[in-house]
């Protein structure tokens, strides 16, 4: 038997589940901040809900199976499609504008790389019903919230900002049909993947002319607002959302982390306008999350048309970059008290005594056999209890229990009455 998990999934002992569980509560607690209500969904989902067109990689990365009873079926690669299932599904019972986040497994079979696994946990943000920019810019915030509550600045992190409607206006000039623009961005996406020559050929591939594929090398090149009013005017819809934005950003406070990149698209093809991905400064990670506007993704899975944008934050690379910048938490295992029985006809007491420091609310390590004292007094120490309780027939004749605070180290005959009362 191979004692590994699967090629690109993981174990979590302990001390990876507390890591796990406090970058969770992150999650969590940001979430909260911004009054967005928590959903969840099955890991397993109808593989029609991810077939999709355009020649994205997702579509041929799933985890899909026929079940017995002959459904197509797969584990979720990612949650956003989920999520505008189940809105299409409650219907009109739903009143908008909806903000709701969720942490869910993901799974992609997809070659592995530093940051990238087969699986992987995933925290989302959506906002419903909100057609303008006032969405992205709240989804920007709770980034940035999460980010400064782990301690990095914006001189670790910056979160790259692009529209897809400026790409879409690229195409327009060179006349290139609309039902071209997925596929192109699809492309787009992976131009800092792939060589020059193979961007090139797969959009000529696509039927753009060098003309084209040289308009838009030009256009993802800009990186300032100014230019990109120079390219498209200052009355089109893309610019004027990203001004918007930008304005929006400095007026929360943020704009420091914000920074124009037009070669930012996403691969998705459901994405239709802002999409912004985060980078370590340093350039040693791929992206730590990504997400934008996706106004017809409810729409083409046959609901009602139904603005919304939000984004996806892995844990894989924001664990790497925490390593990385020396802002990874000391965790532990916490427990208040080692309980011992130094006799084992005590052991009845003993339980009374627990389940009353138990309801009392501390955190209790019942030793339930019958070691040596010192081995207990070795334990106690490797999983940093605070106190150790001992209960010994002596001590417990004239009504009390032996206490030892493994802080100081002082030791105390403590009466049982006086004991959960202490704290």
């Amino acid at each position: 038997i191979d004692l590994n998990p699967p090629r690109g999934t993981r174990d979590f002992a302990p001390p990876l589940m507390l890591l796990r569980n406090w970058l969770f509560s992150h999650f969590k607690e940001v979430s909260r901040l911004f009054g967005f209500e928590e959903v969840d969904f099955p890991v397993v989902e109808s593989e029609a809900l991810y077939i999709r067109k355009a020649g994205e990689e997702i579509t041929q990365q799933l985890y899909n199976f026929e079940d017995k009873s002959g459904r197509r079926l797969c584990l979720r690669p990612e949650i956003t499609p989920s999520i505008a299932r189940l809105i299409i599904q409650k219907g009109k019972s739903l009143v908008f504008p909806l903000r709701w986040f969720t942490i869910g497994q993901c799974w992609r079979y997809e070659r592995m790389t530093k940051g990238r696994r087969r699986e992987h946990y995933q925290w989302n943000m959506d906002i419903f019903g909100v057609p303008g920019v006032e969405a992205e810019a709240e989804l920007l915030a709770a980034i940035v919230t999460l980010f400064t509550s782990m301690g990095f600045t914006a001189n670790d992190v910056r979160i790259r900002v692009s529209n897809r409607k400026v790409l879409q206006a690229v195409l327009d000039r060179y006349s290139v049909p609309q039902d071209k623009f997925n596929s192109v961005c699809v492309v787009v996406d992976k131009i800092s993947k792939i060589s020059k020559e193979e961007v090139d050929q797969q959009l000529m591939d696509l039927g753009l002319s060098s003309t084209a594929i040289n308009g838009i090398r030009h256009a993802i090149l800009l990186k300032n607002l100014d230019d990109i009013q120079e390219l498209i005017g200052s009355s089109s819809e893309a610019f004027l959302e990203m001004k918007k934005l930008f304005a929006l950003s400095k007026a929360y406070g943020y704009d420091e982390w914000l920074v124009v990149d037009l070669g930012i698209v996403r691969g998705l093809s459901y994405y239709t306008g802002i999409v912004f991905e985060a980078f370590d400064t340093q350039g040693k990670f791929r992206a730590i999350c990504g997400g934008g506007r996706y106004d017809k993704l409810i729409s083409n899975f046959g609901g009602p048309s139904i603005p919304a944008c939000g984004f996806g934050f892995g844990d894989a690379v924001i664990v790497d970059l925490l390593n990385e910048c020396n802002l990874s938490p000391v965790l532990g295992h916490e427990v208040d008290d080692v309980v011992f029985v130094l006799d084992e006809e005590l052991r009845c007491h003993a339980c009374n005594i627990v389940s009353r420091l138990r309801s009392a609310g501390r955190t209790v390590d019942m030793i339930l056999e019958n070691k040596k004292l010192k081995w207990v007094f070795n334990y106690a120490s490797r999983i940093d209890a605070k106190r150790m309780i001992l209960l010994g027939i002596r001590e417990w004749e004239e009504g009390n229990v032996r206490v030892k605070d493994l802080v100081t180290r002082e030791e105390t005959d403590v009466k049982v009455a006086e004991l959960v009362r202490m704290f």
